[in-house]
């Protein structure tokens, strides 16, 4: 707490750097691009690459849920193997309407991934993180309660002018019934 003489009034200033050592006094923590906190340890973004580790690097992840059917490439799958994260990889085709395909069992084992806390933290990409994401984070959302605008609020605020009502109607028509008898320990999911 610091007080201002000049005008008596009290201003409060906390020393928000965070701890350094020498390795990582220069160290930039660059986010992915389209990156966002989904909940108490799930994270979404698009495609990390080599900017990206030192930012991830501070997120302490466990798991990573790869959406893109691509090869990973090395030197993101080398950060990941010598930081002790563990890589999920389901292909999704990232096509474009009106020849989206979205393959309800891929998002059903993806949700599975992220249902388990042991994964946690967890960040969850595809190559921009909008649509294939965006269905993922979607889903989860309907899981939590959330209303129907809300998650389309929300999946249209990170995919933008490319949203798209496929992705949506996927998203609407989801199955979750049978992954009700999942734990849910998110943070807006407990009443």
């Amino acid at each position: 707490m610091k007080l201002d003489s000049s005008n008596g009034q009290v201003s409060f200033a906390a020393d928000v750097t965070p701890p350094h050592d020498a390795d990582d006094a220069e160290e930039i923590f660059v986010p992915p691009l389209n990156f966002a906190m989904v909940d108490n340890g799930i994270f979404r973004s698009g495609f990390p690459d080599s900017a990206n580790f030192g930012f991830l690097k501070s997120l302490r992840l466990r798991s990573v849920i790869c959406l893109c059917p691509e090869p990973y490439p090395q030197p993101t799958s080398e950060y990941l193997k010598a930081n002790g994260i563990r890589l999920y990889q389901f292909g999704i085709d990232g096509c474009k309407e009106p020849f989206v395909n979205i393959p309800d069992d891929t998002i059903r084992e993806a949700l599975k991934v992220v249902l388990d806390v042991r994964n946690h933290p967890v960040l969850i990409h595809c190559k921009r993180g909008k649509h294939r994401t965006g269905c993922l984070v979607g889903c989860i959302r309907r899981l939590q309660r959330w209303c129907l605008s809300s998650v389309f609020d929300e999946y249209q605020r990170f995919a933008g002018a490319k949203a798209r009502v496929s992705d949506q109607r996927f998203i609407e028509l989801f199955d979750i019934s049978y992954l009700k008898h999942h734990p849910l320990s998110f943070s807006c999911s407990r009443k």
